[in-house]
């Protein structure tokens, strides 16, 4: 996460624009008021509100946590899958 003052985003905005979408940095401009924003690209965000709703619900973070478990303690099974005409 790099953070700037918001002269230097005005002066080089397109290549701070740039270095968010094409690295997924996080960029915090900070303001003389202390009201910062955060800035990221849409890419980041649409996971950041896909990861809200889906463990937004208990029962589906429940069961989200618990396949995790699984996983992690080597609970899998694999299987193949079956070709169709």
């Amino acid at each position: 996460m790099e953070a700037i003052n918001y002269s230097a985003l005005r002066t080089h905005l397109k290549d701070y624009l740039d270095q968010v979408t094409d690295d997924y940095e996080t960029l915090v401009v900070t303001r003389k008021n202390g009201k910062n924003v955060v800035i990221i690209s849409a890419d980041e965000y649409d996971n950041l509100m896909e990861s809200v709703h889906l463990l937004g619900n208990e029962a589906n973070r429940t069961r989200l946590l618990d396949s995790k478990r699984q996983l992690e303690d080597g609970l899998t099974v694999s299987r193949s899958l079956m070709e169709t005409d």
